[in-house]
């Protein structure tokens, strides 16, 4: 049998030039071609020049060439992709004529979600790579931080510090120098800060699960605190797209816990999809509150595909004094789109697309325990 080839797999098995090659033929790259950026931070001129440069600088680095593969990927990948959302950002500031490109790093995350879904790029690498390009900009700003500490830890939870750094470094040397430009030196504070909280080159070691997920909270009151874990139950928050299987490894993996699902309180009401959803979440609510009170584990059954989504969630349980769990299930994209056509009401592929383009994949900062299935 002939063994086919992702395009991930090939470009990864290949050499970087080929990997830059692939990039500029993709139909993300033209806009980035066409936008022009601020002549005072960008000098060199369009988007794409910029990203070539620092795909080049990357490559430079002193520890390029003795980093792992799949580092060095990751830096290349986040150097095509990091300012991929310029093109629909870009705009004259009103006041001043330039150019600015407000919350470029959030758009360009999307987009490198949903470039690295299509290339088949695996779960864990893509979503470092996501989290790289969405704050790729922030240690040049250290210092202008009300919480320079806060601000490296919690990232340290998302992504790897030292190969945020080696990005930034990279970044910075990608573009034409001017008198305006920031200088290098201020880069490496975010990696000496990282290093003396010791979240260099893994998430920032707290004294345990919940003391982290009352950082990530706000609510903890110091770093050297270490607060008591007594759960009064666990919830078990299931997170994934339409046809991602989420009742089947429910059914597998806690076969005795019951279940609150919204698909479940849509078919008892009567509700229908298209409809209005006030019902279904209000009865949600109520049957949360209930087995909550009475300290009962159970799984929350829905797609809570965004942060806010299940921030909203999260809060409740947590009022309770319930241990969170997030359980994340995404199949390979054509085993996702199968499974949904299969479903008895399957999802339209356009509202497919529309929750793929929306999607935020829970990250450790946002429960006690997160997974990710693959």
């Amino acid at each position: 049998m002939k063994r086919t080839f992702s395009i991930w797999q090939q470009l990864v098995s290949g050499n970087d030039d080929a990997i830059l090659a692939w990039a500029g033929e993709q139909s993300w790259s033209e806009p980035m071609r066409r936008c022009a950026q601020d002549a005072v931070w960008h000098p060199e001129g369009d988007v794409w020049t910029h990203t070539e440069m620092v795909f080049g600088q990357v490559r430079g680095l002193d520890d390029y060439a003795g980093l792992p593969r799949n580092d060095q990927i990751a830096l290349l990948f986040t150097a095509l992709l990091h300012d991929s959302g310029k093109p629909q950002t870009t705009r004259p500031d009103p006041e001043t004529g330039r150019l600015r490109s407000p919350k470029h790093s959030l758009a360009g995350a999307h987009l490198a979600r949903e470039v690295l879904r299509e290339a088949g790029c695996p779960l864990k690498e893509r979503e470092e790579i996501v989290a790289l390009v969405r704050y790729h900009g922030r240690p040049p700003y250290l210092l202008e931080s009300a919480r320079p500490e806060h601000e490296v830890i919690r990232l340290s939870t998302i992504l790897t510090n030292r190969q945020l750094h080696r990005f930034a470094v990279a970044d910075t040397r990608g573009r034409d120098r001017n008198e305006d430009s920031r200088p290098e030196e201020a880069l490496h504070l975010w990696r000496d800060l990282a290093a003396e909280l010791g979240c260099l080159d893994g998430p920032y070691p707290f004294a345990n699960d919940q003391a982290r997920f009352l950082f990530h909270r706000d609510t903890l009151s110091s770093l050297h605190y270490t607060p008591h874990e007594a759960w009064a139950c666990t919830v078990t928050l299931m997170s994934g797209l339409p046809g991602a299987g989420k009742d089947t490894w429910l059914a597998r993996h806690r076969p005795d816990l019951p279940v609150i699902s919204l698909d479940g309180l849509r078919e008892e009401l009567e509700v229908d999809p298209e409809e209005n959803q006030g019902r279904v979440a209000q009865a949600a609510q109520s049957r949360c509150r209930e087995w909550l009170a009475a300290g009962t584990s159970f799984a929350f059954n829905a797609t809570n595909l965004t942060a806010s989504m299940r921030a909203r969630w999260i809060d409740l349980f947590a009022a309770y004094g319930a241990r969170v769990e997030i359980v994340y299930l995404e199949p390979p994209l054509d085993t996702l789109r199968q499974q949904n056509r299969e479903r008895e009401a399957a999802v339209p592929e356009s509202v497919m697309a529309r929750l793929l383009k929306k999607l935020e994949v829970p990250t450790a900062a946002e429960a006690h325990a997160v997974r990710w299935i693959g």
